[in-house]
């Protein structure tokens, strides 16, 4: 008995199965070779068929079409406004242009990594770096003070007045109101305003019969601004007029004037310090701005109002139809 049999002689192609596969022959297998190929020859193709180099992006130039300006003429109107005039055309173009330059430096700048939020806020993010660099300098009191000598009426207190008036409506008096103030004026003329009387010559007022302290802009809002002006040229201590408002005629007696002036520097110097920073802000961003936009060479079509005679304000409700336009 043979304990130690020897093996059968595998058969030639058991043989050529276990022989070692070469490297490049593996290469040629894997799927990876076969997709890049591919991708070659479609690349390859492409550019055969599509030789004109393309056209790298200018950064530095800024073109508006008609059709740009066309959405920003649509956009005025859908708020309700007339056509835009020249002027006022100029002046989007010229906002247009502002937030495009803007815009691209910021991204210059990095500042659009990570943010998703559209290019008005990259440009408004320009504005705040304006502003850190506007703020770093401190003013002294030397600075603010020569400051305030070249704007003091910038600074300027306004006049104030305490005065009574008697007051006659439109609708009474036959249509004859002022001639009415006019007769009573003859009647009270010398007497006090706080003459037995006095006021039961005149018709009920809805607001105040008596105001102190009052400033012309606070005058101008409640009486029109006609009644403010006329009322800080009369003089106290008698009964003048006729004035005209928005409401009729007055009867109108000054107990005191206190005329305008030019406050001291002590007295308004928060108030300088806050206009001069905000002048500072805006001088830095002007500056900046002017700098980066000489960086730029800006294209514009050339416009007229009558480019944009065939849009219409849209009617209340309504969908119009050049708004798709």
């Amino acid at each position: 008995m043979n304990l130690f049999p020897i093996a059968p002689e595998p058969a030639r192609d058991d043989c050529d199965k276990r022989r070692p596969t070469k490297a490049w022959q593996r290469w040629l297998g894997e799927p990876l070779l076969h997709f890049a190929v591919v991708g070659v020859v479609l690349f390859g193709t492409y550019r055969v068929f599509n030789s004109e180099p393309e056209q790298a992006n200018d950064t530095q130039k800024i073109a508006l079409t008609k059709d740009d300006v066309r959405q920003m003429a649509i956009s005025w109107l859908a708020q309700g406004r007339s056509l835009p005039t020249e002027d006022q055309l100029r002046n989007l173009l010229d906002q247009k242009v502002t937030e495009e330059i803007l815009s691209r430096e910021a991204i210059s700048l990095g500042l659009d990594r990570d943010d998703q939020i559209i290019k008005r806020r990259l440009a408004q993010k320009m504005d705040f770096l304006a502003a850190d660099v506007a703020s770093i300098e401190e003013p002294s009191d030397a600075v603010l003070a020569a400051w305030f000598l070249q704007h003091a009426t910038q600074f300027a207190l306004p006049p104030h007045a305490s005065f009574r008036h008697l007051y006659f409506a439109l609708d009474k008096h036959g249509g004859a109101s002022r001639e009415a103030a006019a007769a009573v004026l003859s009647q009270i003329a010398g007497k006090s305003p706080d003459a037995p009387g006095i006021p039961q010559v005149a018709d009920p007022f809805m607001y105040q019969n008596h105001y102190g302290d009052a400033t012309p802009e606070q005058m101008a809002k409640e009486f029109g601004p006609d009644y403010a002006t006329e009322l800080f040229k009369l003089k106290a201590g008698s009964w003048q007029g006729p004035v005209q408002s928005g409401y009729g005629w007055h009867l109108v007696w000054i107990d005191a004037i206190d005329p305008g002036r030019i406050p001291a520097f002590e007295e308004v110097r928060p108030q300088v310090k806050s206009a001069w920073i905000d002048q500072r802000y805006r001088d830095v961003k002007r500056i900046a701005f002017e700098e980066m936009r000489s960086r730029y060479t800006v294209s514009l079509p050339t416009i007229s109002p009558a480019d944009f005679q065939d849009l219409q304000r849209p009617m209340a409700g309504s969908s119009p139809e050049w708004l798709a336009q």
